[in-house]
């Protein structure tokens, strides 16, 4: 199928062909009929792609932050390399969908195959939408109308913070879509509207509309206006839909709005406030968060968990059915907003429409309709290379990925690519990323269908790098269908997952009738300075003493990773490695592990942690685990003491020995955690038929003793 991409590194908007999306449990895939470019938001991503690295540096001064303490952190080249890879990930545009519902996830109730509906969802041929951000559309709103559902949404959500009352009078300044629905929203309440802008056309409509405008670039003062049209009272409310950088459209709002009036923020504004604007009038300023209560809420959106109408009246998607009953009943009139249509096979021209910042306002596209039902299952895997002419002997190992995020996309496809195995194919729910990675990597199909890869006889091993909950299933499926393993961490997050690998593991046979491989991507243990650290210990036989610092830096209680159902909180999700890492350099297993959290009544205690373990050979081993430290300090720190004599690696780049015979330094050039070392020994021990790398005993005992600390932390 057909998506709309824009590529940040060079500013250019395109078709691509994708793998059509399926629809998990709480969502639905829907066919696309017409969507609505959002001239302001489109048009400020297609100017960041266009922009050249030091101008969009300067437009993101917090990234560019974050981008030196990793120059600090990780050195120069990886930083650049990560900048680039971030960059050159295409980005799916558009937010104003309808359609036809095709499929249906599982538990999605309020509708029907064949509705019609409105939703959030991409311009592109097929999207999958989250229940709670779609909505049936009345009979007598057309597809065009109903395309304006999601920006209608944004508006209303405006108003509904400005809370305005039947007689006031109000300000909207920026006459876009959003402002021209705004006013159309306001005068349906009974106000008295002032429309402020500089194109004399958006002005037009607005008048159409029956707002008073002021047109400020013919010189008029909008302050005085909205004074005046005001009654010398100064306005009620103003609502700021402008996209600008200028802090002007703020502080006009302060001075036109009578005492205690209020100020709302939909559109975008530079925010250097006066003090003395509003402390004088006691004025309110509140940004509006997009679509309304849900938005960017994972439980809302994501899980599908709608709030309670008792207690939340207007969430987004109601917000979505308040629009749509708007259109319906003729309150408001979207025809006069729409400036231009296009078939989906011209959006480019559509986007350099906007790009030259031509006039224009609403622009549709159109959508063919030959996109048959029953092409569904076979859109859902594209070719992306033509099958190649095998010449000589065949690799000995096929490899299908699972999951094409940024860890997978980045790192682990890369290092698999240097190996001697063949890539074949690469899954992901995200049709656009398994597309993109498949591209980058000579990679000869991409799917959104997992069971394609575990199903082809072809290939022989699959690489799980998807969320943390589903890898033991995805695990259990692969050696039921007797192919190798390799599981980005954690093997599992609970032990009913980790037992059904232990059962699907003792019964699996390859075609061959042998014993699967399976690996954890435990890399560290593959680093270069670990493994000249594991053959200076080999030299003695004393016990070590270990200090692992992870200064792991906070991450959003939001984030998946803190989810226990799936992420698995950040201990099973990484802690993972340091555990592995000291049981690797001990050689020998754990006799004894104690694990505490700090930080009562914070809400999160498992990234702030202290594990200590102890060694059958009498070694010990403390994991400070981190959250609560600077940027600034070593990520990963590793002290070994053993036989008076000190081994010290800082971040992967610097190994100092302090009193090792005939060994004081090892440093690299740049930051190698061994994942290209770990995939390589991965790849050798099936192309030799050996023993996997990490013995399946071993990596079994790490995930019992990370699940352990896990449960010691408690909830």
């Amino acid at each position: 199928m057909l998506q709309v991409i824009n590529h940040m590194s060079r500013g250019t908007v395109a078709l691509s062909d994708v793998p059509c999306p399926i629809p998990s449990s709480g969502s639905v895939l829907i066919r696309t009929r017409r969507s609505l470019v959002s001239v302001g938001t489109e048009r400020m991503l297609v100017d960041f792609g266009r922009a050249n690295f030091i101008e969009k540096a300067r437009q993101q001064p917090d990234k560019v932050r974050q981008v030196l303490d990793k120059v600090r952190v990780d050195g120069l080249a990886p930083t650049l390399e990560a900048v680039r890879a971030k960059l050159d990930e295409p980005m799916a545009m558009g937010y104003c969908n309808v359609g036809t519902v095709a499929e249906l996830g599982v538990d999605v109730g309020h509708l029907r195959l064949g509705d019609r509906v409105a939703s959030n969802g991409k311009h592109a041929e097929m999207v999958v939408v989250p229940k709670n951000l779609c909505v049936r559309i009345p009979d007598g709103v057309s597809d065009e109308a109903a395309s304006f559902t999601v920006i209608g949404a944004i508006a209303l959500q405006g108003l509904r913070l400005a809370a305005p009352t039947l007689g006031e009078a109000v300000v909207v300044t920026g006459l876009g879509l959003v402002g021209l629905m705004t006013v159309q929203l306001l005068r349906a309440q009974g106000c008295r509207v002032l429309g402020i802008d500089f194109e004399r056309d958006k002005l037009a409509l607005a008048r159409q509309f029956g707002a008073e405008v002021v047109d400020v670039s013919t010189g008029a003062d909008p302050v005085a206006a909205a004074m005046e049209f005001s009654r010398g009272r100064g306005v009620d409310a103003v609502v700021i839909t402008a996209s600008t950088k200028s802090n002007e459209p703020m502080h006009q709002a302060a001075r036109m709005c009578r005492r205690r009036g209020r100020i709302v923020l939909v559109g975008v504004t530079g925010l250097a406030l006066s003090r003395a604007d509003f402390y004088e009038k006691e004025l309110t300023f509140q940004v509006s968060c997009s679509y309304g209560p849900g938005r960017y809420d994972p439980a809302y959106e994501s899980a599908g968990q709608d709030y309670p109408v008792g207690f939340v009246r207007w969430t987004e998607q109601r917000n979505f059915e308040a629009v749509l009953d708007m259109l319906a009943e003729g309150r408001l009139d979207v025809a006069p907003l729409i400036s231009h249509r296009f078939t989906l096979e011209q959006a480019a021209d559509a986007y350099a429409l906007i790009a030259e910042h031509k006039p224009c306002l609403g622009i549709l596209l159109e959508y063919p309709t030959d996109f048959r039902l029953h092409d569904l299952r076979a859109a859902q895997t594209i070719r992306i290379l033509a099958p190649a002419v095998i010449t000589g002997r065949p690799s000995a190992v096929t490899i299908g990925v699972i999951g094409s995020g940024s860890y997978a996309g980045r790192v682990l496809i890369p290092a698999l690519r240097e190996t001697s195995a063949e890539l074949k194919a690469v899954a992901s729910s995200n049709g656009l990323s398994a597309a993109n990675v498949a591209r980058k990597n000579g990679i000869a199909l991409a799917t959104t269908d997992a069971a394609t890869i575990l199903g082809d006889s072809a290939i022989n091993t699959v690489v799980i790098a998807t969320r943390h909950d589903s890898h033991a299933h995805y695990v259990c499926e692969a050696l039921s269908a007797g192919k190798h393993v390799f599981v980005e961490k954690p093997l599992a997050i609970d032990g009913d997952q980790l037992m059904a690998i232990q059962r699907a593991y003792s019964q699996a046979r390859t075609p061959q009738g042998l014993v699967p491989l399976i690996m954890v991507g435990f890399n560290r243990r593959f680093a270069p300075q670990i493994v000249k650290i594991k053959a200076l210990l080999a030299l003695t036989q004393e016990p070590k003493a270990f200090v692992m610092t992870v200064n792991a830096g906070a991450i959003p209680a939001q984030h998946w990773t803190q989810d226990r159902k799936i992420g698995g909180g950040r201990i099973v999700g990484e802690g993972c490695h340091f555990i592995d890492l000291l049981r690797h350099l001990a050689g020998c297993r754990i006799s004894r592990l104690h694990a505490s959290g700090f930080g009562k009544g914070s809400g999160i205690r498992d990234d702030k942690v202290n594990i200590m373990l102890e060694f059958d050979d009498g070694s010990i081993g403390t994991i400070h685990y981190l959250a609560n430290g600077h940027r600034s300090f070593p990520k990963e720190r590793l002290e070994v003491y053993c036989a008076g004599a000190i081994l010290q690696l800082e971040n992967f780049r610097s190994l100092r020995g302090f009193g090792w015979p005939q060994f004081s330094r090892h440093t690299l050039w740049r930051q190698d955690k061994g994942q290209k070392q770990c995939a390589a020994a991965f790849v050798q021990s099936i192309t030799n038929v050996a023993s996997s790398p990490i013995p399946f005993d071993e990596l079994i005992e790490v995930a019992e003793a990370t699940l352990a600390a896990q449960q010691e932390l408690g909830a």
